[in-house]
């Protein structure tokens, strides 16, 4: 389970990401330094215990309006090995010394508990209290065959998200010896009834969570979605 210490961190999560954020092809920022709050978000335990993983919501306040970002993180105890372009930053923790922080769409074990997460195997955990299971973040996944263990195998950024590309073992189609999903983790948070509707119509899986409203009211939305991208077997 995770545990969260209270203890200091330097530099702050926040300030790692104010100039990371801007670089980043889905911000929507307009060449103000960004106005970054922490809005949201949850954790996932390694099974392995080693590598921290939070899935983290912050508000730009920057614009006109502030825009929700998801930003899934991991923090470990020495670098990843080939993940140097995602490296966001080191920083010093107060318990357990140096850490680098990475942006969890490269780092494969973040990945595979994500998609352990849509399938029920792997149980949210609040984001700022030790040993506490999140209930309202909840995942989900068609029987489709996709199973573990996962290796990701693609990252893509973009304009509208981060593509996770994503080999599977699968029961599905014999003839295959894995399947494809691509995993979309959304950016630019929005509420559920506002997200486009082609995107949700055809996800095999999904996860959903909330993040806190600058009234302090809550909004509710879809964090990542799974999409079949396995090449079809050739047919006689």
């Amino acid at each position: 389970m995770a545990v969260i210490h209270r203890t200091t961190l330097a530099p702050s999560k926040l300030e790692l990401l104010a100039p990371w954020l801007p670089a980043q092809p889905w911000y929507l920022g307009n060449g103000r330094e960004p106005e970054l709050t922490k809005v949201g978000g949850f954790r996932l335990d390694d099974p392995e215990g080693e590598v921290g993983m939070e899935f983290m919501v912050i508000a730009d306040g920057s614009g006109d309006q502030p825009v929700a970002y998801h930003v899934p993180l991991t923090y470990r105890g020495a670098p990843l090995d080939d993940a140097g372009q995602a490296l966001i930053g080191t920083t010093e923790h107060g318990v357990l010394g140096r850490r680098w922080v990475y942006d969890g769409t490269h780092d494969p074990v973040l990945v595979a508990q994500l998609f352990a997460l849509m399938t029920g195997v792997a149980e949210p955990q609040a984001q700022s209290t030790s040993n506490s299971p999140d209930p309202t973040v909840t995942g989900h996944f068609e029987p489709t065959g996709h199973g573990a263990p996962v290796h990701l195998t693609a990252v893509t950024d973009g304009a509208h998200g981060t593509d996770l590309l994503i080999r599977t073992t699968t029961t599905a189609r014999p003839a295959s010896p894995a399947g494809h999903l691509t995993i979309r983790v959304n950016r630019v948070l929005r509420p559920t009834a506002d997200a486009p509707a082609a995107h949700a119509a055809d996800a095999l899986g999904h996860v959903t969570a909330n993040w806190l409203l600058p009234d302090g009211s809550t909004s509710r939305g879809h964090f990542a979605a799974a999409h079949d991208t396995t090449p079809q077997a050739p047919t006689e």
